[in-house]
């Protein structure tokens, strides 16, 4: 989801009720602002911070598609893999109840958590597809509050000035994804491969 800051008491109430006890914040420290209602005491937040911030790939990326589009996805798990199995692992060994993630729109960095936890459980790529472009349609009143225009015209003409396009460029992630490799390779134990699993498909 996007950053929850702006849920009210009854919001956070209604998460409480269903079953929400970890939240999961990927976004970067200087992002991150007081919520507007207090969290319920039994949630727990975790933060990842995804972007490697400070780093050339940070620097280059933010260049070329500034962390938008799906496009630095595949570069991401290929240079920079330990941010995203830092947040695998919070999810494996959250406590409990329901785990939200969540970025500050909650497309890019929250799309590229989705599309691995998806990938590994066996969804369809036509349905992580799916999943990303529904970001799209959920955050179009938030961004029209803040005078921005259609982000899905935008990154569709992002990706075609590289030669892609949103289809091509996440069906190209997800099948060069492969599970649960990228995840043991990567430094996942296998039991928390197996608490993880659970928590998708159990």
């Amino acid at each position: 989801m996007e950053a929850p800051t702006r849920l009210s008491a009854a919001g956070w109430t209604a998460a409480w009720d269903y079953g929400v006890r970890t939240v999961l914040d990927l976004r970067n420290a200087d992002e991150c602002v007081p919520d507007e209602a207090q969290r319920p005491p039994g949630i727990t937040t975790v933060r990842v911070p995804l972007d490697p911030v400070g780093t050339p790939f940070y620097e280059r990326w933010s260049r070329i598609d500034n962390f938008a589009s799906p496009l630095y996805f595949p570069a991401m798990l290929a240079e920079y893999p330990e941010p995203v199995i830092t947040a695998v692992r919070a999810i494996a060994d959250a406590a409990p109840g329901c785990v939200v993630f969540h970025c500050s729109g909650g497309k890019d960095r929250t799309g590229l958590l989705a599309l691995v936890l998806l990938t590994l459980a066996g969804a369809k790529p036509e349905d992580i597809l799916a999943d990303y472009l529904l970001s799209y349609e959920r955050m179009r009143q938030l961004l029209a509050e803040l005078g921005i225009g259609d982000q899905l015209v935008a990154v569709r003409e992002l990706l075609a000035s590289h030669g892609t396009t949103i289809e091509d460029s996440l069906f190209s992630t997800i099948g060069s994804l492969a599970m649960p490799g990228f995840l043991l390779g990567n430094g996942l134990s296998e039991s928390e491969l197996d608490g993880l699993r659970a928590r998708l498909t159990g």
